[in-house]
């Protein structure tokens, strides 16, 4: 089971995948055991064919939760995780609702709809992943702003993967503020218009890391370096959909290996202190 969690979320996600390897291993482990659910219950709606049965799925989560065996060994293994680390179960239900609201919206009009969704797809995910560090305080604001920077960022980057699935994300208030509409970004248009619209976004989804990025310091040490190497990375993915010229409908912005390693090292300068049990790794996490 450790290994299909580990194999499961580096295929699902480089960038998590690559910051975990700076967790100590059963931080890790259960990360893995977090990102495995998160990624199946996601798949659920976004590879299948016909409607899944969510409602299936969310009462096997609840056997699983209550130590009866759900015969499943994701929900097994993150009911396990769940227990072991105290997360709160209602984080789960509410990411289920999330990938839910992509079976019955496919077009946002504002942002605060839209934040809903960021809430439940992302922000219930470093929730969880909170728990698992360890924190002292209360840094659940912080976690939920990290968490919808990081979705934003998905959504800016996915733009035209989405839109080929039939999705569109960006509120639909803001395309007509503007100047635009879904025909426009169905012909893949990048104008000047477009450029003003993804200059407004990126803004946004930056707001959002700085504003989680406040709560790195109330993360225990053990985990602290870990999440700021992997919001660096995210809030990277930005950097690259403006070098591209804003071409998120043809290509896929993504940060290279070589960078991730420049970005690992930058994170380990500025946090020298809780990153010197991660330093030898920095080099091996190949």
């Amino acid at each position: 089971m450790r290994e299909r969690a580990r194999l499961a979320t580096a295929r699902g996600s480089k960038s998590f995948y690559f910051a975990t390897r700076f967790f100590p291993r059963e931080v890790a482990e259960a990360a893995w055991r977090v990102y495995w659910f998160c990624r199946t219950t996601d798949d659920m709606v976004d590879e299948a064919e016909s409607p899944p049965d969510l409602g299936q799925w969310r009462r096997g989560l609840e056997d699983a939760l209550a130590g009866r065996a759900a015969g499943d060994e994701v929900l097994d293994g993150f009911a396990e995780t769940v227990r072991r680390f105290r997360i709160p179960p209602r984080y789960a239900f509410e990411l289920i609702d999330g990938v839910e609201m992509d079976l019955v919206r496919q077009e946002y009009e504002n942002f605060g709809q839209l934040r809903l969704y960021c809430y439940r797809v992302a922000s219930t995910v470093g929730l969880m992943m909170m728990h698992v560090i360890g924190f002292e305080g209360d840094p659940r604001r912080e976690a939920i702003d990290l968490g919808i920077a990081m979705q934003l960022t998905n959504i800016l980057r996915d733009v035209g993967e989405d839109l080929r699935r039939g999705r569109l994300y960006l509120p639909l208030e803001e395309l007509r503020r503007f100047g635009l509409c879904r025909a426009d970004l169905d012909a893949g248009r990048r104008d000047d218009r477009f450029r003003a619209l993804m200059q407004f976004q990126i803004a946004r989804a930056r707001r959002f890391y700085e504003s989680g990025r406040a709560g790195l310091p109330f993360l225990h040490p053990r985990g602290r370096f870990a999440v700021d190497l992997a919001s660096r990375m995210y809030a990277g993915i930005l950097g690259r959909i403006e070098s591209s010229g804003y071409d998120v409908f043809a290509r896929r912005a993504v940060v290279p290996r070589r960078a991730k390693y420049w970005i690992a090292f930058q994170a380990a300068c500025s946090n020298a202190v809780s990153a010197v049990p991660a330093l030898p790794r920095l080099f091996s996490a190949r």
